[in-house]
């Protein structure tokens, strides 16, 4: 397929068929979220949250909305849901503090507060969608320290709260739904999520992710156990992978196996990192390609769940390719076409698909399977 190089041209690609009437999608977040440092040189920076919030406040998208987190007394018992007891009094010993919290998670006086709103920004993005007093049918929450690392007890991966995991919890046991979807396409697999989630079948978790790669888990074999089996859905993916590998990911295994789950809510672990430019991967997605990836979730979400998706950020560590793609997705939940683009079947992927198939073939009808 097509890649574009230059920004002017991934904007033009993508803007070729604005509706007239634009879809409501709230993007949340708060500066305050900045004010987490985990040191000079550190990949996961300030930077990120200021570069991506300041490109799309630039870009003035039809329909889009901005509102802060909410900070409401719900968010204690939402943590609660995910996360041990003895470990949000762990965290909550060292607010204000300047220390390592984890092997490769540091935190400065206002990493305890930053974690804080970045789970409440989850929530608030949740609810919007989900409650009939919401205003947007999609939200993007804009948020650090990421969290589809973090365990149930344990900090990890530059993670605190896993947010998508609280978001999950939230909308079960708060919002009515009954089927929970979670894409994650961020570059590393999202062990904290999968882990909380895998005895569990209410809420399917769908990783794309390099492989091997940190954390070293996410192999295609990890279908989750008991009641749960078969609802956690690895695609280890080589390095090198590209816009028509992702797509051929989504239309050869997500999309069915979708179909079958009919989600009533999808959230997205929207990482960048799986750009082609970013420093902590290896694949070669662009804008375009994350656009295509959005778009095919926002059609999933518009068949089964009223076109209610929600995009939580993860990675994504150079700046111009984060910037770029959240804005290209943010074009797509605002409604604009997605960009056109071939899916891809390299003899790797091939390979990762007949593993897969193998493991989830029988249990979602998947194409090709035995």
């Amino acid at each position: 397929m097509d890649t574009f190089s230059r920004p002017e041209d991934v904007e033009s690609a993508l803007s070729s068929a604005m509706p007239s009437t634009p879809r409501e999608t709230l993007l949340i977040s708060d500066a305050r979220m900045r004010d987490h440092i985990q040191g000079p040189g550190h990949p996961e920076r300030p930077e990120r949250l200021e570069s991506v919030t300041e490109h799309l406040e630039r870009a003035a998208l039809p329909g889009a909305r901005w509102r802060a987190p909410d900070r409401a007394a719900r968010l204690d018992e939402a943590l609660a849901r995910v996360h041990a007891p003895s470990y949000l009094a762990a965290v909550e010993s060292v607010r204000g503090q300047r220390l390592h919290f984890d092997v490769d998670v540091s935190l400065s006086p206002g990493s305890v507060d930053a974690a804080r709103l970045a789970a409440d920004a989850a929530l608030s993005a949740v609810e919007e969608v989900v409650l009939e007093t919401g205003s947007a049918e999609s939200a993007i929450a804009l948020v650090r320290p990421p969290g589809h690392h973090a365990e149930r007890g344990r900090a990890m991966g530059f993670c605190v709260y896993n947010n998508v995991a609280i978001a999950a919890e939230h909308a079960r046991a708060q919002l009515g739904c009954e089927r929970v979807l979670i894409v994650d396409w961020d570059v590393h697999h999202g062990n904290g999520t999968q882990h909380i989630f895998e005895a569990r079948r209410d809420v399917l978790v769908f990783n794309t992710h390099q492989w091997p790669h940190y954390p070293g888990t996410g192999a295609a074999h990890e279908i989750g156990r008991d009641a749960g089996e078969g609802y956690t859905v690895n695609v280890p993916l080589a390095a090198g992978a590209g816009d028509g590998e992702y797509l051929a990911v989504f239309d050869e295994l997500l999309t069915p196996i979708a179909e079958r789950f009919a989600p009533d809510l999808i959230l997205v672990s929207a990482g960048f990192d799986a750009h082609a430019r970013d420093p902590l991967g290896d694949m070669r997605v662009t804008d375009e390609g994350f656009a295509g990836l959005c778009a095919r979730v926002r059609e999933l979400a518009d068949r089964h769940a009223g076109g209610r998706v929600v995009l939580l950020l993860e990675g994504g560590y150079d700046l111009a390719g984060l910037r770029e793609s959240a804005l290209a997705c943010a074009r797509i939940l605002t409604g604009e076409t997605g960009p056109k683009g071939a899916p891809t079947i390299s003899a790797a992927l091939a390979d990762t698909l007949a593993r897969v198939r193998a493991q989830h073939g029988r249990r979602w009808g998947l194409r090709g399977s035995a």
